[in-house]
């Protein structure tokens, strides 16, 4: 027989952890039982790499290691399974690196990250970023929920009784009323682009806040901004900022509310701090923290076959218990012997409760787009920039849009620019350009406002915009490009990302202009690694050229985006703006 061997080790940034899990390292030669417990006619080894969420990671390599010592193979071959205690966002930065995908907020993979056979992360979320963000041939079999965590509004428990918790049922509406109100609650959040219950607790709150009062548009960047002011880019660094002290005064100047998981509370709460906090179950119930068993695509088959037996470990009813241990319920939303439930909590202990209307499977319920929008729209209201937005105003954009009850590509796009810049803080600088085609004198291009600090101008970029009309031209793209280009680089701005955005219904169209080997040959030869400067250029219609665009930003950095639909512009718009990247 081959021995087999389970180990169990951190693969947690040290900024990322609250401890590291420790190393479990088994050998057939220095671990007595599993050499009595394993199967007499297991041979060879099935190498099998699993990536597992921090806080699930334990019960997992308990599941692992009793089923090695029970014999763990699978046609006769032993198996030897590594499970590594992983932050999602880590795996996520690989598994973008590996199949080409972009992801807001992710930041680039470690040089030494290895993509793991199977990936079990916090929520199937991240499954969906990655298809969405470009991974479009990322596949992974499997995918179904193994453990639950609710997303709760975790809440020092002297201001959830102000609330009437735990007997009043609350919902996210009142709590937007809460944070948008004179004297706001102090909130915090866990960046969404790079933790899944904050996502969570955001889509939740934006929601709320679309549907909350009479401007939904001011409610839901007024939710934005506020939760920006206490983000965290890790848990631990959040939950840090909750009250230390039992007295008023600490109470109400430190964290009031944050979107946590269940687990988080709990994990929170045993540790005796002077406040505990209350995990407030708002209606209707958040996306919760679903665990999906992701196995990799183009992993070996023989490694297949071990992952699927390791799944079945992993679902057997003993298995619940062991999340129980750790917090956690089982994938249907009810828990096993030992949890200690929140009050207010949901879902009886061993009871045989419908699971959270939300599903237990991966990602059948989540809506990508709406996930998307939050993402991006996030990224906008916390980051800033210096950018330069060029609108097409040629003849063809009065074509009317059937999606935008038959509104003009031209209303259509002004719309979509409207609704960015009000989630641009005055932190950003902001230029506003139409283009066609001799539009001031022989120029094809028109400076309405130029680049400025959004807290002086605001007013002025919101009337441009409000003015902009389509002109009977054609579509001066290549010397419209140039200038822009030229003109921001010009006056560079090393403390933000300096970018263009540039929208355009079709490819150039200007006899008297410069070539295309023209325009690539000068943006060649006037790049600069050292001012980089990026360019969007968002095509809409059927009558634009991705080849066309796509020559100028493999040259300036950036990159083109095409929809047929000029509808969903306003979406790619901001998609576009929230994946600039800080340099080329």
């Amino acid at each position: 027989m081959s021995a087999g061997r389970h180990r169990m080790r951190s693969n947690i940034h040290a900024a990322g952890a609250a401890a590291a899990v420790g190393v479990l390292a088994v050998t057939a030669g220095g671990y007595f039982g599993y050499q009595q417990l394993a199967q007499s006619d297991c041979s060879g080894k099935i190498d099998l790499a699993v990536a597992v969420a921090t806080e699930l990671a334990p019960a997992v390599d308990a599941a692992a290691t009793q089923w090695e010592q029970d014999g763990a193979a699978v046609g006769g071959t032993c198996i030897d399974v590594t499970i590594s205690a992983s932050e999602p966002v880590e795996v996520a930065a690989t598994v973008a690196a590996k199949h080409g995908a972009t992801l807001a907020g992710v930041g680039q993979a470690s040089g030494t990250a290895v993509s793991p056979d199977v990936w079990v992360p916090d929520s199937s979320t991240w499954l969906l970023r990655l298809k969405t963000g470009g991974a479009t041939a990322f596949d992974p079999g499997n995918g179904s929920s193994i453990a639950r965590s609710p997303v709760v509004v975790a809440m020092p428990q002297p201001i959830a009784s102000q609330l009437g918790w735990p007997e009043k049922k609350l919902s996210w509406v009142s709590l937007v009323q809460r944070v948008n109100s004179s004297k706001p609650l102090k909130t915090g959040i866990v960046d969404p682009t790079r933790d899944a219950a904050g996502l969570s607790g955001l889509l939740s709150l934006t929601t709320a806040a679309a549907s909350a009062g009479k401007d939904p548009q001011k409610d839901t960047v007024g939710a934005l901004r506020a939760l920006a002011t206490g983000r965290s880019n890790i848990r631990q660094d959040l939950v840090a900022k909750f009250p230390t002290a039992e007295d008023p005064t600490t109470i109400a100047r430190s964290l009031g509310a944050a979107a946590l998981s269940e687990e988080d509370v709990i994990e929170y709460n045993s540790k005796k701090p002077p406040v505990p906090l209350a995990a407030l179950y708002l209606e209707p119930a958040s996306i919760p923290l679903d665990y999906p068993y992701a196995v990799l695509p183009g992993i070996e088959p023989a490694k297949a076959s071990a992952a699927r037996v390791l799944f079945e470990v992993l679902t057997h009813p003993s298995f619940r218990n062991r999340l129980a241990a750790q917090s956690l319920r089982g994938p249907d939303g009810n828990w096993g012997d030992g949890f200690t439930a929140p009050p207010g909590a949901p879902s009886p202990a061993g009871g045989t409760a419908n699971p959270p209307s939300n599903g237990g499977g991966a990602a059948g319920a989540l809506d990508p787009g709406a996930i998307e929008r939050a993402v991006s729209s996030w990224s906008i209201a916390t980051q800033s920039g210096r950018l330069l937005c060029i609108i097409d105003v040629s003849g063809s954009m009065t074509a009317k849009v059937p999606t935008a009850n038959n509104a003009t590509r031209q209303q259509v796009t002004v719309a979509a620019a409207q609704r960015g810049l009000n989630l641009f803080d005055d932190s950003w600088q902001i230029g506003l350009w139409t283009f066609s085609t001799k539009l001031d004198g022989d120029k094809d291009y028109q400076e309405l406002v130029g680049i400025g600090p959004l807290s002086r101008q605001r007013g002025q970029l919101e009337q441009a915009l409000a003015g902009v009309k389509s002109s009977k031209g054609d579509t001066g793209l290549y010397d419209t490009v140039l200038a822009a280009y030229k003109a921001v680089q010009d006056n560079w701005d090393p403390a933000q990302v300096n970018s263009i955005v540039l929208f355009t219904d079709g490819k150039n169209d200007d006899d008297n202009g410069i070539s295309q080997a023209d325009l690539l040959a000068q943006l060649k030869a006037i790049r600069d690694p050292q001012r980089p400067v990026q360019v969007v250029l968002i095509g809409i219609g059927s009558e634009v050229n991705m080849a066309e665009l796509k020559a100028i930003t493999d040259i300036t950095g950036g990159g083109p985006f095409v929809t047929e639909d000029p509808n969903s512009i306003g979406s790619i718009f901001l998609k576009a703006i929230a994946l600039r990247k800080s340099g080329t």
